[in-house]
């Protein structure tokens, strides 16, 4: 399923991209995708700290973990609740 073409982008250039993805070794493919989930994550961290400049590496963890897993599941694996709910 193709997603929308992104603003910045000509649908040619935007077919190059998938003509790319398709040739692409499923082994590559998925090395690909462990590389943009790590750098999401990355970003998102960032984005957390600063939102939230006094907290240790630990809480912002955890508070990835809530973006990603959402907060009940969070709170049923490690037992951690935001302290300002969000």
């Amino acid at each position: 399923m193709r997603s929308a073409v992104p603003a910045d982008t000509t649908p040619d250039a935007d077919a190059v991209r998938f003509e790319h993805y398709a040739r692409m070794a499923p082994a590559d493919k998925a090395t690909r995708v462990v590389e943009l989930t790590q750098a999401a994550c990355m970003l998102a961290l960032a984005g957390l700290r600063g939102r939230y400049p006094g907290a240790q590496e630990p809480e912002l963890l955890l508070r990835l973990a809530v973006l990603r897993l959402g907060a009940e599941t969070v709170h049923r694996a490690y037992g951690w609740r935001a302290p300002d709910g969000a």
